[in-house]
């Protein structure tokens, strides 16, 4: 059906006179005894378009009116009686799709929870469709951004035989039944598809390293899957990722890429979705945009990991977690570096080894790697990285030490072998960032379908 998108009926001053075609979602209706009010959206816009009926010149029938109807409205577009932008005067009204009254999405129980049971229609609520708006502007950001600065964009694969960060928390892909009757697990994936235990990939990292080492700038961005039995509101077991590569590069390159890039993005969002984080600024984290705005303004911080466990362990009583060298930060140390002790965004670099992943290139004192995490006001860690470990030797050694199976990174080792070069890289957890830009509390409703644990709706 050729009709005109909302958002440019709404503002498009040259088209007032003209005629339209307008289709959208009932969200409203009220009527006096000669006029009435229909205001209609289609996802084009935050903003709803406002329909005007002469109900003695135009007949609606009862179910165009009832909330969640669709409909396609024919008529003349001209400017708002009051506020800014257009409206439209109806000359036909014709349902496209009827609204039962049992329409689940009603105000007086819409609440996150309640949404949450039903996300095929929670999209169709004010909030939901502004947090998947900003998710979308994100997302083309981060191509732009990457593109215009000289970097490939890589396909990783998704089914993996190795496990990226050697924890074992992958799922496992198999065509077997259930019941396969075999002497050993070894016996059980010799008779399987890939003849080999395969899982979901829980990173396009080592992929993304080959392409690195061959064309210098990569970046992957796709789904990400991790097996972790966490519950929390930050945690999915389906998620995306923005995870670069950058040969010739070491760690101070890898802050200043960090950086540039979230600001970069905080920045679009705050230019391209104005309408969209007006509405979570009033009714979702008050101070938003003033938030946003401070961060992308500020010079980040930068603390070593053994200074930021010095700062922590003057305070240590207030936290529920112990601080200690050689203790991974959790949420509320993080937040305490960014809201009180340095009050904008922070890099700690140099975390302990023994907490880091084996691929991270070892500091010269033995106990250290070159990593950093960037931790942001109100959320703590949303970007995770590293300078990677360039000499076979020491890369060896640290998967030795996890008692990892060389055989299945072998490829990965060959890049150490064949013209190794200093390199690094950082991932970006997508839903995070949303999260963080909309003020969403809950990694939940900044994604389509959320998978955690006993959740695949």
């Amino acid at each position: 059906m050729k009709h005109l998108d909302i958002k440019i009926a709404l503002t498009n001053a040259d088209m007032v006179g003209t005629d339209a075609v307008i289709c959208g979602w009932v969200r409203t209706f009220r009527e006096s005894a000669s006029v009435a009010f229909m205001e209609l959206s289609d996802g084009s816009s935050f903003r709803r378009l406002q329909v005007v009926i002469d109900k003695e010149k135009v007949a609606c029938d009862a179910e165009c009116t009832k909330l969640g109807a669709s409909v396609a409205v024919k008529g003349t577009l001209v400017k708002a009686y009051k506020g800014e932008g257009n409206e439209l005067n109806a000359k036909e009204v014709t349902l496209l799709g009827a609204c039962p009254a049992d329409y689940p999405i009603q105000k007086k129980r819409t609440t996150l929870d309640f949404l949450r049971g039903i996300p095929h229609l929670r999209l169709r609520t004010n909030t939901f469709a502004a947090v998947f708006r900003v998710r979308s502007v994100a997302a083309q950001a981060i191509h732009r951004y990457f593109h215009d600065r000289g970097y490939y964009y890589i396909n990783a694969p998704l089914i993996t035989a190795s496990d990226c960060e050697g924890a074992g928390e992958m799922f496992r892909v198999t065509t077997r039944p259930w019941n396969a009757a075999d002497k050993s697990e070894e016996e059980y994936y010799k008779k399987d598809f890939f003849g080999v235990k395969a899982g979901l990939s829980v990173s396009g990292q080592l992929e993304g390293e080959v392409a690195a080492t061959a064309l210098g700038k990569i970046y992957t961005f796709g789904p990400s899957f991790r097996a972790e039995n966490s519950n929390t509101t930050r945690h999915l077991a389906e998620f995306w990722h923005v995870e670069p590569e950058i040969a010739f590069a070491e760690l101070p390159d890898l802050l200043e890429i960090e950086e540039d890039l979230l600001k970069y993005l905080i920045r679009t969002v705050l230019e391209e979705c104005p309408d969209e984080l007006a509405f979570f600024d009033s009714f979702v984290e008050k101070g938003l945009i003033e938030k946003l705005t401070h961060v992308a303004n500020s010079d980040f911080a930068v603390c070593p990991y053994t200074e930021a466990i010095s700062l922590l362990e003057k305070v240590k009583e207030r936290f529920k977690f112990p601080v200690a060298w050689g203790s991974d930060l959790q949420s509320e140390h993080e937040k305490y570096l960014t809201e009180e002790v340095f009050r904008r965004p922070v890099f700690v670099t140099d975390y302990p080894k023994e907490i880091k992943s084996f691929y991270m290139k070892q500091n010269p004192d033995g106990k250290t790697v070159a990593a950093v995490d960037l931790l942001v006001p109100g959320i703590g860690e949303i970007i995770g990285g590293s300078e990677r470990e360039a000499d076979l030797g020491k890369l060896r050694a640290a998967m030795e030490e996890r008692h990892m199976d060389m055989a299945a990174y072998r490829q990965y080792l060959d890049l150490r072998v064949f013209g190794s070069v200093p390199h690094g890289g950082f991932g970006l957890g997508f839903e995070r960032f949303v999260m963080y830009v909309t003020g969403m509390e809950n990694i939940r409703d900044v994604t389509l379908f959320p998978r955690s644990v006993k959740n695949i709706m």
